[in-house]
């Protein structure tokens, strides 16, 4: 009796060692990998591309690629995913204003320049009096757009008014009598471009990428180089510091990885300096 009680103890003992280990193993696993949402281009080649550094620095990275704006901030407070990169300051800024979210901006990575395209007219000059641009229903991206506009002398907002957040309201002066329609989904942008609706169309420079369109080549207007619209990477406000996440930080701002992005899309990604 003295005898099975011994090995019970012993088999007792050993499965919780076993437990224990497991659950080590399972919690490391889970420490070391950062789960990651974004958008296909650029940023998941980007996040590819920085894969294997990151790995050499401890942590897995696993992508999980989205083809909207508004899942991945969903994912992001439900806790689905650890971090998302995909968008620009104003947007995640008004996404926490509306939803209520408690992000964290991990910093800025890279600015894509955002571009007016046409299939009708190959240069500013051929615009005709009362031309229609057509613009997303993203309304964080309707300042940026007034902003080019501005820059090119084609309408003056009213005084007083920052371009960041101006919307088609704020424009007092509007020479060429423009019409804007601003009812689409940015990933939408690209088809109404190539059925040629509209005369310009402002597509954001991810999607023209994947349409095969060069911003800077295509573009018949394009966002000037000092745009405050730095494509960010977002966490939840008790993650900020989360090692995992300033080794990440640390890898896209790399000078090799920086070099690459504006060799990889001729310029027309640019890299933002780390903080």
């Amino acid at each position: 009796m003295k005898r099975k009680a011994i090995v019970f103890s012993i088999l007792f003992t050993a499965i919780l060692v076993f437990a224990g280990c497991t659950k080590a193993s399972t919690s490391d696993k889970k420490e070391d990998t950062l789960v990651i949402g974004t958008l296909t281009t650029p940023h998941g080649e980007i996040l590819e591309h920085v894969k294997p550094l990151l790995e050499k620095e401890g942590v897995k990275l696993e992508i999980k690629n989205f083809d909207d704006y508004i899942l991945p901030n969903k994912a992001l407070a439900d806790k689905d995913i650890d971090a998302n990169y995909f968008q620009h300051v104003p947007f995640f800024e008004q996404a926490v204003k509306e939803n209520g979210y408690k992000f964290a901006d991990a910093g800025a990575v890279h600015v894509e320049p955002m571009g007016l395209y046409s299939k009708k007219i190959n240069s500013l000059e051929e615009l005709k009096n009362g031309a229609t641009i057509i613009t997303s229903n993203s309304v964080s991206d309707w300042g940026r757009i007034i902003t080019i506009l501005q820059n090119a002398d084609l309408v003056k907002v009213k005084e007083g008014v920052d371009l960041e957040t101006a919307s088609f309201e704020d424009i007092e002066e509007n020479p060429k009598n423009l019409t804007f329609e601003h009812s689409i989904d940015p990933s939408l942008l690209t088809s109404a471009y190539n059925n040629e609706e509209g005369d310009l169309v402002a597509i954001n420079a991810n999607f023209a990428y994947q349409a095969k369109l060069n911003p800077v080549k295509d573009a018949i207007l394009l966002e000037e180089d000092n745009s405050p619209y730095g494509n960010i990477i977002a966490v939840r406000q008790e993650d900020k510091n989360d090692p995992r996440i300033k080794k990440l930080t640390k890898v896209l701002h790399d000078k090799d990885v920086q070099n690459w992005i504006l060799e990889k899309w001729d310029g027309s990604v640019k890299p933002v300096a780390a903080e």
